[in-house]
């Protein structure tokens, strides 16, 4: 952590219920993005999802709840020559959230902060065989606000960066999968990576163990779990995950994410 303030300094000190008098002073406008809705998704069993249909937008919505924050976000992918096709995808996607962390500046005072992020992300979809690959880069937007002003924080107010990442799908037989993906910012916010196996079971969903970090600089937070993935209900494909995580706060607990999409 950066150099502690001096002890006489005062400090604001939120309220005791200050975590959840955040949460609920978001406004009708921010409300979405702690409804469930999901990570942008790997690309995904292309030839089970469709029944021949030639679809090139894929909408998509998820949330993340972990003690420590609650996060949601949706989007939409679109591809030129379809979903299952080689070719040009856009990815648009919109994200926000609350969290909270400890600050060495404030005297290990509780922080709570607001996070919103757009991200416009032009790509190229890759297919070999049994392999789905989409790599995207572009415009990466955020914005931070912070309950109190934390002093050591780069990231407080509004930035613009680029982004890049990558989403792949692997089916190494007809009833396993391998899905993994990951994007970076030159902002140094909201940057992951996630692999995950799984088995089909009743030829409905995949199921198996998942291992995921994220990073906004200097924060780490690593989890593994459970997944249950695509999941076929409603005209919707769901998804899944529970587990254990940790961040280098020396915080731990369990996450729970949900996600869902649809193909047009």
């Amino acid at each position: 952590m950066a150099g502690r303030r001096a002890p006489d300094v005062e400090t604001p000190r939120p309220a005791p219920d200050a975590w959840l008098q955040s949460l609920l002073s978001l406004s009708w406008l921010e409300l979405p993005w702690l409804l469930p809705a999901p990570s942008p998704p790997s690309a995904a069993a292309p030839g089970r999802r469709h029944n021949g249909a030639t679809h090139r937008f894929l909408y998509f919505s998820g949330s993340d709840l972990w003690p420590q924050w609650a996060f949601a976000h949706g989007g939409v992918l679109w591809s030129s020559r379809g979903l299952d096709s080689e070719g040009f995808v856009l990815k648009l996607l919109a994200s926000g959230g609350v969290y909270r962390y400890r600050s060495g500046a404030l005297n290990d005072l509780e922080v709570i902060g607001r996070q919103y992020s757009l991200a416009a992300l032009p790509g190229w979809r890759f297919k070999r065989g049994a392999v789905d690959l989409v790599v995207f880069a572009g415009l990466d937007l955020h914005h931070f606000r912070l309950l109190p002003n934390d002093p050591q924080s780069r990231l407080n107010g509004r930035h613009v960066g680029l982004r890049a990442g990558f989403e792949l799908w692997y089916e190494p037989s007809v009833g396993t999968m391998l899905a993994a993906d990951g994007s970076a910012s030159s902002i140094g916010a909201g940057e992951y990576a996630r692999v995950a196996y799984g088995w089909r079971l009743f030829d409905r969903f995949y199921i198996g163990p998942e291992a995921q970090i994220y990073r906004t600089d200097p924060y780490v937070h690593a989890r593994f779990g459970a997944h249950i993935t695509a999941f076929r209900f409603a005209d919707r494909e769901w998804s899944a995950a529970l587990g254990y995580a940790s961040d280098n706060d020396r915080r731990s607990g369990t996450y729970l994410r949900l996600s869902v999409l649809a193909r047009r």
